[in-house]
Order: C-alpha cells, then structure tokens, then sequence
C-alpha cells in the first residue's frame, strides 16, 4: 500500500514525532510519499531532518502559475466533483478562523495534492494535525481523490479556533487519531456520538537510540534542562521566576534551555532582569544527539508548560532513565506519574514549580536514578515508535480494506 504523509510544514525541528512515525510505518511494508504544503524556513542541525527535507515535495513550491494549471485542469476534467469541492471549501471556510478566502487557496491546494497523488499511485492520505492540512486533505477527497485520515495534536488542533471545523473533518475522514486520551476525550465530545468510534489514540513515541541507549548513572552536578519552543504556550516565563526563586535560596544550579521561537530576546532579557545571567543557558536549538547527551547530563527535564497534548520530549527523558517536572495539563499526567517518575505542579505556579525543581537538584542521584528506571519502563511498554506505527498502519491497512469511493 502507498499512502501520503501531508502536514502543513514538514520537516521541522520539533516533529522528531512524524519523523519516527513515518520510519516506521515504512518498516511495517507501507510506502510513504512526503507531502508538505510549505517549507518551515528552519536551518536543520540534525542530518535526519535535512535527509527529509530533501524527500519532501512542496504544495505552494511550484508558485501560483503552478497551482493555477492544477486548478484549471482538475476544473477542466472533474467540473462536477469541483463544484462539490467548492461549496465544502465554502462551508468549512464559514467555520474556519482563516475565512472562506483561505479555504479557496487550500482548495487550489488540493488541486495539486490530487494530481500528486494520482500521478505517484499513493491509496490514502494520512495528515498531521487538523489545521489546515487536513483541510486541504479533506477537500482533495472531495475532487475524487484518495481517502484521508488525520493526527490531532491537542492544544494546537482542539483546543483552538480550528476546533470548530473538526466535525466535519471526523465526517468525512477515513479515521482520526488523537495522541494521548485527554485528547480523545475532547475530541469526543466535539463531534456526533456516532462519530466517536473513528476517534483512536495512537501515542507517539521513542525509537531504538533512547530504549536501547546504555546510559549512565544520574550525575551529581545541580543541572536541569528545558528542550521547548520559545513560544508563550510553553510557560518559560514561569520556569525562569522559579529559577530566580531558587537562586534566591542560595542553591547552586545550573539550568539549560535548548530551543527557540519568537519569545527568545524577551525571554534572555528576562533572565538578564532576575539576575540569571550566571545560571541559565540559552542554547538554541540542538541536534538530536546534542540534546540526547544535555538530558544525560542533568538530573531532570522540566517543562513549564501551560497547554500541552504530549511531548515527545518528555518520553525521550524517562527513556534516558532521567525524571521529569511537568504541569497537569493535557496529556501529561498519562506519562507523569507523581513520586514515581517524576512531578507534576499547577501550570503557571512559580513556587509549586521551584518546590519540584528543589527537589531534583538535591535529592540523591540513586533516588533520582530509580524515578528514571521506572520511567524508562513505562516508555518501553506504551511509546515505542515502532509498536505506535505499527498502530498507524493497521488502521491504513484497515481503511483500505473497508473504504468506498467518495
């Protein structure tokens, strides 16, 4: 079988996830066609990533004059079937927070994403997140094209203005895959009841260089690091106060935050302001291996998150056999386990979270280590990448075995 991966920029630095995913579902006996509707921008530090890139074909990559032709010949040959895409687009664009206006450019989209598809044999398309990328999925089908599925992403997909277009999509979907329960529930309640048994939860996961990793023993040297975009969302104003308060105590530590975004200067002039200048790093973001080696170094992840679905990061961490300090949002509380794998405190609370990250900077490496094996556990059984996409291609086995055409 051949399906399509589609997102709406892929690859980034962030979405090791879909990486992993797509590896996998290749090694299941799938082929995979990379799609993307545009490129990120980003400068890739990681040679996988550059490697993807490289495998990816653009929507908007061949310029208007491109997308123009794709238009006039699927109006052309399918005037029936493009007139039924018109008035979806027309409908989701009265529920979608971009306007109608938008969805007639992800229709001209779709346009070329059929041609694409038709011309490389590809039986199903699978898209990440339910923005607009599935928007562009959906209305593919609709011009005759192949059946779709999509991966909701919690926070960026459910609980935005997006949400309001979601039904109809769970509709018209082949199924929908949500990434942590939390998510399926929500996912759930926004839709008809006799929607919900499309709804599936297929985590996302780690692959063999975190399960397998021969790591060392939990260092004495007062390190945490942060892996997280320097975006709002991700609570970094919080983490750096409780930093502050913790430097107030008179401990020694030493906190990394690897990442980036458009809350950096704000967020190093922030530090600047608390006097962190000697204690926090911002390193920008890593290579994987980087990072993988920054979470060995320190005695735990912590993220400050106010809104999450489930980071991926977070799994790599416990993998690595180091704890995490997470917030009880989302997903979370399904990987974090209070007094066994690490803490979880309120989002937003500066002194709930300076109280956590007391805690892993003075507790013994032994008792950080056994939080860490019991972490390590918990990955390997529920969020290996392999078993996940594995998930991913029974259910596409499955949706063509039970498909009809549109």
């Amino acid at each position: 079988m051949k399906v399509a991966y589609l997102s709406n920029q892929y690859p980034k630095i962030s979405h090791t996830f879909i990486r992993r995913e797509i590896a996998g579902v290749e090694a299941a006996g799938l082929e995979v066609e990379r799609f993307a509707v545009r490129a990120s921008g980003e400068t890739f530090v990681d040679e996988q990533d550059e490697a993807e890139r490289l495998r990816t074909r653009l929507l908007v990559g061949r310029g208007a004059p491109g997308i123009a032709a794709d238009v006039l010949a699927v109006f052309a040959r399918r005037p029936a079937r493009a007139w039924r895409a018109l008035r979806t687009a027309v409908a989701l664009g009265r529920l979608s927070p971009r306007g109608p206006w938008r969805e007639l450019a992800y229709l001209a989209e779709a346009c070329t994403l059929l041609r694409w598809a038709h011309a490389a044999g590809v039986e199903h398309v699978h898209v990440h997140f339910g923005s607009n990328p599935a928007d562009v999925a959906l209305l593919c089908r609709e011009l005759g094209g192949p059946p779709f599925s999509f991966t909701a992403h919690g926070p960026s997909d459910i609980d935005t203005a997006w949400a309001r277009t979601l039904p109809l999509k769970v509709e018209r979907a082949a199924f929908v895959v949500t990434i942590c329960e939390h998510g399926r529930r929500q996912m759930r309640a926004l839709v008809h009841p006799d929607l919900a048994d499309k709804v599936h939860v297929v985590g996302c996961g780690v692959d063999a260089q975190f399960l397998d990793a021969n790591v060392p023993g939990v260092p004495l040297a007062p390190r945490l690091v942060c892996v997280a975009r320097h975006d709002p969302v991700k609570g970094l104003p919080v983490l750096l106060r409780a930093a502050q308060r913790l430097a107030g105590e008179g401990l020694a530590f030493e906190l990394l935050l690897i990442g980036d975004g458009p809350e950096r200067a704000s967020l190093e002039a922030l530090a600047a302001s608390l006097g962190l200048d000697d204690r926090v790093r911002f390193e920008g973001w890593r290579s994987g291996a980087e990072i993988r080696g920054a979470i060995l170094e320190s005695r735990a992840l912590v993220m400050a998150s106010l809104n999450e679905g489930l980071p991926v990061v977070m799994m790599e961490a416990l993998a690595l056999r180091r704890p995490v300090i997470g917030t009880g949002v989302g997903g979370i509380a399904e990987l974090v386990v209070p007094g066994q794998t690490g803490w979880l405190v309120p989002a937003g609370s500066v002194s709930d979270l300076a109280d956590a990250m007391r805690e892993a900077l003075t507790r013994s490496p032994a008792e950080l280590d056994e939080l860490g094996r019991r972490g390590a556990q918990r990955i390997a059984a529920e969020h290996d990448a392999a078993d996940q996409a594995r998930r991913i291609a029974s259910l596409l086995l499955a949706a063509r075995a039970t498909g009809r055409p549109a």
